[in-house]
């Protein structure tokens, strides 16, 4: 069996939701031992959010598919880290870890003795990642956040949605947490970068890993654009502001995203549709940017002869004529695809429960070190084994623990 890039690589997990968790579940299929700290009273607070998987017995379990989603190969122990001897087996586990990570309001752990003095005392190689909404300092660093909270503010929903005027008109928010899941990747990569570095300083050091600075700077050239030139961006609902055409057109039997963004794609586009060379010599279309003034125009013409065939027509012969285009897929449709099932982005694998569920393969892709999916952790599923085999407790002292109710 390949060995992982971190299979040297210990993490102690505390974290929750989506944006810590999904950090460090692409630790975990680096091959880090991934070991998540979970309440005993209910774990993880997505555990509570169905569906939920069926175990072999028949019963649902606290198993959910948002908890499963951001949560595959790592190890669950459950740890009551309020309580005296929870925070002292915390510490315990953090002087035999290389990460610690938490997304805890700023300042919360400090009481427990959990926060990066205390940690780094023990453990001067400690790498420790804090991931909050709003960063360590200013005004709003007390503030709780979410995902929906980040696009928000940060700008992503004042730029997604059908532009004032429009039928549905209005901000949007994404269906998937991005901001959430970005500011997972940034961690997930600082955290790298920190093991690079300590592997040179033999020194750890306090990864800062906040949303409002992620979701912040994925605004990318829409951010720029306006420091560059004072012009707010608007709302363009699904088209490109920057070429067309380059937005989603109705065919026969569904909907689907087309771009043209250079001259042999147009022309390619237009040959296909059947409505060159006519339409390459209207003044209003011979240019990007006369296309762009003119989009509305140029949509309604196109869309005309694309409403005259299904989908899978158009796809078929604008692909081969390197025009981007794609029918816009349901789930259903989505992992019906032929290269989608070729790429094997939907797997199952054996699950404590008894019985097989579906996961998400890992989008990466590493040839001397491929991914080991293992299928996310029940609650406490780990418990004695982590105990036993890191801190050298004996099945009585656990056993003693879980009376107690700190494990």
């Amino acid at each position: 069996m390949a060995v992982g890039i971190l299979d040297q690589v210990r993490v102690l997990d505390l974290t929750r939701v989506v944006a810590g968790p999904w950090c460090t579940q692409t630790l975990a299929d680096l091959g880090a031992d991934v070991v998540k700290i979970e309440r005993p009273d209910g774990g993880d607070d997505t555990r509570k959010v169905g569906p939920f998987v069926t175990g072999a017995d028949g019963k649902l379990t606290n198993d959910s598919a948002f908890f499963m989603g951001s949560n595959r190969g790592k190890r669950s122990l459950t740890i009551d880290i309020a309580s005296p001897e929870g925070a002292q087996l915390v510490r315990e586990l953090s002087a035999q870890s290389d990460v610690f990570i938490e997304n805890y309001k700023v300042g919360a752990l400090k009481k427990y003795g959990l926060d990066y003095d205390s940690i780094r005392a023990l453990n001067p190689r400690i790498i420790y990642c804090s991931v909050t909404g709003f960063g360590q300092d200013g005004p709003y660093a007390p503030r709780p956040a979410y995902d929906s909270v980040m696009q928000a503010m940060c700008g992503l929903m004042s730029t997604c949605g059908q532009p004032d005027g429009e039928p549905g008109a209005g901000p949007m928010r994404s269906a998937v947490p991005i901001a959430d899941i970005f500011t997972g990747l940034y961690a997930a990569i600082g955290i790298l970068g920190a093991l690079i570095q300590r592997g040179k300083t033999g020194e750890g050091q306090f990864i800062d890993a906040a949303m409002v600075d992620v979701t912040t700077a994925i605004n990318a050239h829409l951010a720029l654009g306006y420091l560059m030139t004072g012009q707010v961006p608007q709302r363009q609902g699904n088209n490109n502001p920057i070429t067309a055409p380059s937005e989603v057109f109705r065919a026969q039997d569904g909907y689907f995203s087309m771009s043209a963004a250079n001259a042999g794609q147009f022309t390619g586009m237009l040959q296909v549709l059947g409505i060159e060379p006519a339409l390459d010599q209207d003044p209003r279309f011979a240019t990007g940017m006369a296309r762009i003034k003119h989009r509305k125009a140029l949509h309604d013409i196109l869309e005309a002869r694309t409403l005259e065939q299904p989908v899978r027509h158009w796809i078929d012969r604008l692909s081969p004529l390197n025009v981007p285009c794609a029918p816009i897929y349901d789930m259903q449709q989505l992992f019906d695809d032929p290269h989608v099932r070729h790429r094997g982005l939907a797997m199952t694998l054996p699950h404590a429960s008894g019985v097989d569920v579906p996961v998400l393969r890992s989008p990466l892709h590493l040839s001397a070190a491929p991914v080991q999916h293992r299928a996310p952790p029940m609650l406490g599923q780990h418990t004695d084994e982590v105990l036993q085999s890191l801190l050298g407790k004996t099945a009585a002292q656990v056993a003693q623990l879980r009376a107690d109710q700190v494990v």
